[in-house]
Formats: C-alpha cells, sequence, structure tokens
C-alpha cells in the first residue's frame, strides 16, 4: 500500500505540473494575440499618416469667346490648374497639352456668360471640364484621373 500512496503523490505532482505549464502556455498565447491587436492600429496610423504631397499642371490662361447671349459678343479669361492624381498623370497631359487645350477652348467657348456669373455655374464648368479631360487622347490610354479643376483667374466681360 505505500508503493501505491507513493505512485498517487507522483500523479498527483505530474497533474499539477500539467496544469501548471498548459495555464503558462495560454497565458503566452492570450498576451501574443492582444499584443499583436495593439501593433495593427500603429501601422494602420503609419500609413495613413504618410500624405502624398499634391500634384499640379497649371495651364496658361485662356481668352475666348463666349456663346451670344442677349448683351451681344462676351469675353472669358480664365486661368486653370489641375489637380491630378500623380507625376505620371500630370507628364501624360503636358504631353498631350495641345489636345488639353484644344477641348479646353471647346467647352469655354460654348458657355454663356450668364451661366458663368455663379458659383454653381463655375462649379459646373468645372465637372464638364473634368468630363472632358478624363476622356482618353489614344485608342490605348486608359482615362486619366483628375482630382479637381481649379480657377485660378476667372473675368467675364
Amino acid at each position: 500500500m505505500a508503493e501505491s500512496s507513493g505512485g498517487s503523490k507522483k500523479l498527483l505532482w505530474i497533474m499539477i505540473i500539467l496544469v501548471l505549464l498548459s495555464s503558462a502556455g495560454a497565458a503566452a498565447a492570450i498576451y501574443m494575440v492582444l499584443d499583436d491587436r495593439d501593433d495593427a492600429p500603429e501601422d494602420a496610423e503609419e500609413q495613413v499618416a504618410e500624405p502624398q504631397p499634391p500634384v499640379f499642371l497649371t495651364i496658361e490662361p485662356f481668352t475666348v469667346n463666349l456663346a451670344d447671349d442677349q448683351y451681344g459678343s462676351r469675353l472669358l479669361y480664365a486661368g486653370i490648374t489641375l489637380r491630378v492624381e500623380d507625376e505620371a498623370t500630370r507628364e501624360l497631359l503636358e504631353e498631350h497639352m495641345p489636345q488639353v487645350r484644344s477641348r479646353l477652348l471647346t467647352v469655354l467657348s460654348g458657355q454663356k456668360a450668364g451661366d458663368l456669373t455663379s458659383s454653381e455655374g463655375k462649379q459646373q464648368l468645372a465637372r464638364t471640364i473634368n468630363e472632358r479631360l478624363s476622356q482618353p487622347f489614344d485608342e490605348n490610354q486608359p482615362p486619366l484621373e483628375l482630382r479637381e479643376v481649379l480657377f485660378t483667374e476667372f473675368i467675364v466681360q
């Protein structure tokens, strides 16, 4: 009987050690999971914290005759700057500048003076210019990503 009580003491100690080891393993696993969660937002913040500088393309000002309205022939003097997605888009637009200017002249000369005097009219003109310039210049070119059309000078006379 003495041997059996000694064997049960050993078994009890082995069981206690196994429980302690498994508890320590579980605690380590929980710590690792919680530590990974704490690191994830920092990585996301670092990615968001790297803003890219805006890329602009300034186009020389235009003077165009506007479509006739009740006041007769009117002129528009407009300076336009385009905010584009990246340097590659800016370079592509610079390469196709004659086509860019032609499209802008076509859009601007089709406007009426009365429409351009309100801020809503200017916003609509900016949307129209954005749509027109976003169309590809060549068959193999994907549509351009223009972020914003900015008027730097705008006089209706």
